[in-house]
Order: structure tokens, then sequence, then C-alpha cells
């Protein structure tokens, strides 16, 4: 039998108490590794969006069309609906009730598509 395993009956309390320290020790150091991780990556990946963008071409070069739209909206309308597998009718009651339960007016909410989830 080995004489110098200490089991954790055996242990005294100044024992205990440095395998403690050094067990939240290890788990801490694990901790600040993992924060440096995350931030680097965080780092890498905004450096790839700014690259992305200060790539591209600038659009003052040439100049745009003024966008012309096909046809005005309607007054307080703004804009269409996609509709997912769900009929007309009931598209209007759900918009009805969001502007009623959020106490606005329908024309100042912009409704972009509804989805039945099934």
């Amino acid at each position: 039998m080995n004489t110098l395993a200490l089991t954790a009956g055996r242990l005294g309390i100044g024992d205990a108490g440095i395998a403690a320290v050094l067990g939240y020790a290890v788990v801490f150091v694990g901790l600040v590794l993992l924060m440096c991780v995350v931030i680097l990556m965080g780092k890498a990946m905004a450096g790839t969006r700014n690259n992305a963008s200060a790539s591209a071409p600038p659009q003052a070069a040439a100049p745009a069309a003024p966008a012309v739209p096909s046809a005005p909206p309607a007054p307080g309308s703004a804009g269409e609906v996609k509709l997912f597998d769900v009929p007309d009718k009931e598209a209007a009651m759900i918009m009805a009730i969001v502007a009623d339960k959020m106490g606005k007016p329908l024309n100042e909410l912009r409704f972009k598509s509804i989805k039945e989830v099934k």
C-alpha cells in the first residue's frame, strides 16, 4: 500500500485548504483563458467585417440615379406584408390586435411578414 497517498478522510485542515485554493486557481485561470479567446475572436470578426466594408468600392465614384417608386403608397400605409400560409382576413385581424395591444394606430406600425407557426 502506498503510504504517500492521501485520502479525503486523512487530509489535514491545512492540506485541504491548499487543495481548495489550488482548485479554485485552476478554474479561474481556465476562465481567464476562455475570456481571452472570446475577446480575440470578437476582435478578429470585427476586423474582417471592417476589412470587407473597406475593400468595397466607394459608391460616390459613380453618380447613382435617384430611386423612383413604381407607385406611391397609399396615405398611411407602411409597405407590403408578406403572408406565409395565412389568409388575408386572419392577417388583418392579427395586425389589428397587435396595434390595439401596443396602443398605436395601425398606420404607424410596419409589418414585414406574417407566418403561421405549425
